[in-house]
C-alpha cells in the first residue's frame, strides 16, 4: 500500500490538494486536504498535506521537521476593534500611542500600569516599556489629556443633544490611614474610613460620560455640583442645562445657586411626612392611590430674603410602596427585638426613648407607612409631569456608569500616591469608560463578556521553508454581527 500527495485542477480554477492511498494499481483511499487559489495557501496545503502523510511516523532526519510550524499568534482582532471604538469617539486628539495602549488593556483586563506590558504580552500583541507608561502619564497631566477627551466625548455625544445632563458623586478609598492635602477622611460611599477622594460624574441621558471632576476626600457632595456644571458650561459654550441629581445634592444653597445662575433643574425631594394633596385625596376618596398617580404642589422657600414658590411633583408607585412597606417590617421586627432585649441595641428610626425606657413610636411608623410608594420631585421647569419624572428616573445611568468603572475598570487608584499620578490614573480610567459604555450600549454585552468573546480569536504567523505567512482568523457570523453594530 503507497500514499502520495496530488495536486488537481478543480473545474472553478482552484488547485485541490488531496492524499491518495492506493494498494497496487487500485486507489482504496482519497483524503481532500483543501483548495487553494494562490502559491501560498498551496504551500500551505502541501505542507499541511506532507504533516498529515507522515504522521506518527519518526524519521531519522530532520528534513520536514521544520517544514511548518506556527512563529507566533495574537489576539489582534481585540485590540483592533477596540481602537476603533476609541478612534470613533474622537479619542485620537491625544496623539499618544503608550496612552491608547494604557486604556485598551484596562478594559482588556484592568490592572496596574505596569501589568499593560504583560496583559499586551500575553496576546501576543506589542508593548510599550515601563518607562514608556510613566512618561505617558506625566505628559497626560502636562498637555491636560482630559480635556481634550471630555472634549471629544462632548462632540461624539451630539451638542444638540445637551438639554438634559445628569450628575451624581462617588468615593474612592486608598489602603494607607496617611491623609494629606487631596486624600482625605469623609462621608464614604463604601462606609470605609480610610482616606477618600470624591468623584463627581457628568453624563448625558444615555450614561456616556461628559465629564469627571476629582475633589478632596472631606468635599460635600452638595458643594461638588455648581462648580462642575459652571465648568461645563463654560468651556462647552451652553446655555440652557436642564440638570438631574438626586436628593444627596438637594441643598437650599444648591438650588438657590442653580436659579440665580439660570439652570433648569430635577431633583428628588425628601419627604418627611405625608404630602397634604394625598392626604386630602385619601380623606375625600376613603381609597388608596391609583399605580402611577401624580399629584403637584406647591413648596414656599425664601430666596435672597424674598418668598417663593417651587414646584413639587409626588407619584404613587405601588411597586415601591411594596418595597416599602417590606422594609418597613424588617426595620419595626428588629426594634421589636431591641424593646425585647433578644437583640443588641442598634439605632432604628422606630424606637422612641421616655425616661430611659425604650418603647416603638408608632406615630412614626403608621406615618411611614402612610408616605410608602410615594416619591417626591422638585423642579422649575413648566413642563408635564410624567416627563419630568421620566428625566429623573434616567438618573439609574450614572450609577451603572459608576458601576462599571469601579467593578469592570477597577478605578481605584490604589498604586497611585501623588495627585498628578492619580489624575493621570482617572484620565486613563475616562476614556475606558466611554469605550466601555459605547460598546455596551451598542452591542448590549457587557464589556467583560465582549472581551471574552473576541479576546479568542486569533491571527497566526506560521513559517514555511523560512517564508512567513499570516494567517487571518476565522470570524464567525455572530461576531460579525456583533462588531458591525459599532
Amino acid at each position: 500500500m503507497s500514499r502520495f500527495i496530488r495536486k488537481v485542477k478543480t473545474a472553478s480554477g482552484a488547485t485541490a490538494v488531496q492524499i491518495i492511498t492506493k494498494q497496487g494499481r487500485e486507489r482504496v483511499g482519497l483524503e481532500h486536504i483543501g483548495s487553494a487559489r494562490t502559491q501560498t495557501e498551496l504551500d500551505i496545503l502541501v505542507a499541511c498535506a506532507k504533516e498529515r502523510l507522515h504522521e506518527g511516523q519518526l524519521t531519522l532526519f530532520d528534513e520536514r521537521k521544520h517544514n511548518m510550524f506556527v512563529e507566533r499568534a495574537h489576539a489582534r482582532f481585540l485590540l483592533d476593534t477596540l481602537t476603533f471604538v476609541y478612534s470613533k469617539l474622537g479619542f485620537d486628539c491625544v496623539d499618544d500611542l503608550t496612552f491608547k495602549q494604557m486604556v485598551c488593556a484596562r478594559i482588556i483586563e484592568p490592572a496596574s500600569k505596569r501589568d499593560t506590558v504583560r496583559i499586551l504580552e500575553n496576546l501576543g500583541l506589542s508593548a510599550p516599556s515601563s518607562a514608556s507608561l510613566y512618561r505617558s502619564l506625566r505628559r497626560c497631566v502636562s498637555d491636560n489629556y482630559r480635556a481634550k477627551l471630555t472634549e471629544a466625548s462632548f462632540a461624539f455625544a451630539c451638542p444638540q443633544r445637551f438639554s438634559l445632563v445628569l450628575y451624581d458623586v462617588t468615593t474612592l478609598y486608598f489602603e494607607t490611614m496617611r491623609e494629606d492635602t487631596y486624600k482625605k477622611s469623609g462621608f464614604s460611599k463604601e462606609r470605609r474610613l480610610e482616606p477618600q477622594i470624591t468623584i463627581g460624574l457628568l453624563v448625558d441621558e444615555r450614561g456616556f460620560p461628559l465629564d469627571l471632576v476629582s475633589f478632596e476626600g472631606n468635599k460635600s457632595e452638595t458643594l461638588t455640583m455648581i462648580p462642575v456644571l459652571e465648568a461645563f458650561k463654560a468651556m462647552r459654550g451652553l446655555e440652557d442645562i436642564i440638570v438631574v441629581a438626586d436628593a444627596a445634592m438637594l441643598s437650599s444653597a444648591n438650588l438657590e445657586a442653580l436659579e440665580a445662575l439660570g439652570y433648569h433643574y430635577i431633583v428628588s425631594s425628601r419627604i418627611s411626612k405625608c404630602p397634604y394633596e394625598i392626604e386630602c385625596f385619601r380623606h375625600d376618596s376613603e381609597t388608596e392611590c391609583l399605580d402611577g398617580q401624580i399629584f403637584e404642589s406647591k413648596l414656599n422657600v425664601t430666596i435672597n430674603h424674598k418668598r417663593a414658590m417651587r414646584r413639587v411633583i409626588y407619584q404613587y408607585k405601588a411597586k415601591r410602596a411594596r418595597l416599602d412597606i417590606l422594609n418597613i417590617d424588617k426595620c419595626l421586627a428588629k426594634a421589636e427585638k431591641v424593646i425585647d432585649g433578644t437583640s443588641a441595641i442598634r439605632k432604628n428610626r422606630f424606637i422612641q426613648l421616655e425616661e430611659a425606657k425604650r418603647s416603638i413610636n408608632w406615630n412614626q411608623v403608621d406615618d411611614a407607612r402612610r408616605r410608602a410608594g410615594i416619591k417626591g420631585y422638585v423642579t422649575n421647569l413648566d413642563i408635564d409631569p410624567l416627563i419630568i419624572i421620566n428625566a429623573y428616573h434616567q438618573l439609574f445611568e450614572v450609577e451603572r456608569s459608576f458601576r462599571m468603572a469601579k467593578s469592570d475598570l477597577k478605578a481605584r487608584p490604589i498604586f497611585h500616591h501623588t495627585r498628578d499620578a492619580i489624575e493621570a490614573h482617572l484620565t486613563v480610567v475616562f476614556a475606558a469608560l466611554a469605550i466601555a459604555r459605547y460598546i455596551q450600549d451598542k452591542t448590549t454585552l457587557s464589556i467583560k463578556k465582549f472581551v471574552q468573546k473576541l479576546s479568542v480569536i486569533y491571527e497566526a504567523v506560521i513559517s514555511i521553508n523560512d517564508t512567513k505567512v499570516l494567517i487571518p482568523a476565522r470570524i464567525s457570523p455572530e461576531i460579525t454581527q456583533l462588531v458591525k453594530k459599532l
